[in-house]
């Protein structure tokens, strides 16, 4: 089977667990109470100011109907109208889509160094086993387990500050710049200048790139060590060994290859909990990302707003499984035949 059907079978599964599960998911939210709650208790707004809210919003018509509605005008584009704006409703997609870019940018970018970083230390762990470098590479995997994100971020940021008090203190700011060590997000700086505002993005991103990728990259390496010392024991990698093949060659050409399949496994699970545990750092770092908007939704009881952050990411989970699926099928062709 060549890459495009197998890409067009993997696709074609993908679909139904989709539907099923914003059908799930549209249960939940609907569920979750009545959205004009407020409005009802609220002694200045007539009944049929309410009843006009709940005709917009489609709150009048049974759920079955409504469902299917619904999936019809997000499918279109259309993902409902926000009530969390009081009297004026907003648009929900570009508002959810706004603050899904901020936050896939931030995610994308820790998963990348974490896997990098945890493929190099546990190819390491495994080819220098049991040595020094094998012992603090695990014990530092472990310590990062342990940790949780939002600790993580917490010192992080705490430590940022200290910094940025001791160059304030003394009188280093004009070369570091005021704050050297950047903790808000980079919608909050102002920047002189384009060279600046390139200083400033990426010393925003840094410290909450930071807090993620240091729990993501444990897993990776501890997978990779894994992976790595049973593809090594494999008989094909002895054999190659027997013919004199270097080192460096069975390690890079022959056992990294095979060794990876299960890191990619890791890593289309992995994402989607990076992506909703992205929600502590941000909210550690003020960033208006998935977070802050998913937060603000259940509160105020939300309902398009909530839907329409849950699908996206239910979307983002199906199309990395997706990504996962064709990465198996180039480190390893026997799997696109089966």
């Amino acid at each position: 089977m060549n890459l495009v059907l197998y890409t067009l079978r993997r696709v074609a599964i993908s679909i139904p667990i989709l539907l099923i599960g914003t059908f799930l998911v549209y249960l939940m939210v609907a569920g979750a109470g009545d959205p004009l709650a407020d409005l009802r208790a609220r002694p200045d707004v007539s009944p049929e100011t309410i009843a006009a809210f709940a005709q917009q919003l489609g709150l009048d018509q049974p759920l079955v109907p409504r469902y299917f509605d619904w999936l019809g005008d997000f499918l279109t584009g259309d993902w409902g109208l926000s009530i969390a704006q009081g009297n004026a409703l907003q648009p929900v997609f570009p508002m959810v889509m706004s603050a899904y870019e901020v936050t896939l940018k931030l995610v994308i970018g820790a998963e990348i160094l974490a896997i990098v970083i945890g493929v190099a230390i546990g190819v390491l762990a495994a080819v220098k086993q049991y040595s020094i470098i094998d012992y603090v590479a695990t014990m530092l995997a472990f310590l990062m387990f342990s940790m949780p994100i939002f600790c993580v971020a917490i010192v992080l940021k705490t430590y940022a500050i200290e910094l940025n008090t001791v160059v304030y203190d003394l009188g280093l700011t004009e070369w570091l710049g005021n704050p050297w060590i950047k903790t808000i997000s980079p919608e909050k700086l102002v920047s002189d200048g384009f060279g600046d505002f390139i200083v400033d993005y990426v010393g925003a991103y840094l410290l909450p790139t930071l807090a993620i990728m240091v729990i993501s990259f444990a897993a990776y390496s501890r997978f990779q060590r894994a992976s790595m010392l049973e593809t090594l024991s494999s008989d094909y990698v002895r054999t190659a060994r027997a013919k004199g093949v270097s080192s460096s060659r069975v390690i890079f050409r022959h056992a990294m290859r095979n060794a990876l399949i299960p890191v990619a496994t890791l890593f289309s699970v992995n994402f989607a909990q990076v992506l909703t545990g992205a929600i502590i750092t941000e909210t550690v770092f003020a960033w208006n990302g998935m977070g802050t908007v998913l937060v603000n939704a259940v509160n105020q009881n939300d309902p398009d707003v909530m839907m329409g952050w849950l699908v996206l990411v239910a979307v983002t989970v199906v199309v990395f499984n997706l990504i996962a699926d064709l990465v198996y099928g180039i480190l390893d062709p026997r799997i696109r035949v089966g």
